[in-house]
């Protein structure tokens, strides 16, 4: 198994919170793509690989996976295993105020229903945005 595998494969965390297996894998994934553990063209760990490693069902795992595809965050390529996506073009006018309309509230929603404050959310996403600036 690659080295980066096993990098993500460690990472990965299950855990009793009443979120759904699929979306804690599926967020866990994303999380590694933002944080550029996993970049553009990067083969994903196999189904199988997550699903042994975490000890859950293969459907749960496909189904993370295929929220993953729905979203263009991955490419399945069949026979060959899923990649991470390039990030679509940057969306401006009306399309991009309406996306960025979207996220906010279902951030805003996941926030709430783990109990995070709003303003402090607020305050950490624009620190992690400005650390992110200062790196390129």
């Amino acid at each position: 198994m690659h080295t980066q595998d096993h990098l993500i494969l460690d990472a990965l965390r299950i855990e009793s919170t009443g979120v759904p297996i699929y979306v804690q894998l599926r967020e866990q994934l994303l999380r590694a793509m933002g944080a550029g553990i996993l970049r553009p063209g990067d083969q994903m760990p196999t189904m199988r690989q997550v699903s042994v490693a975490l000890k859950v069902d293969l459907n749960t795992v496909r189904h993370a996976y295929d929220d993953l595809e729905r979203m263009g965050a991955v490419s399945l390529v069949r026979g060959r295993g899923s990649f991470v996506a390039e990030p679509p073009p940057a969306v401006e006018g009306p399309t991009k105020d309406t996306h960025t309309d979207n996220l906010a509230r279902q951030t805003l929603a996941a926030a709430a229903a783990l109990g995070v404050d709003a303003l402090a959310l607020s305050e950490r996403i624009a620190a992690l945005a400005a650390a992110k600036e200062e790196t390129r």
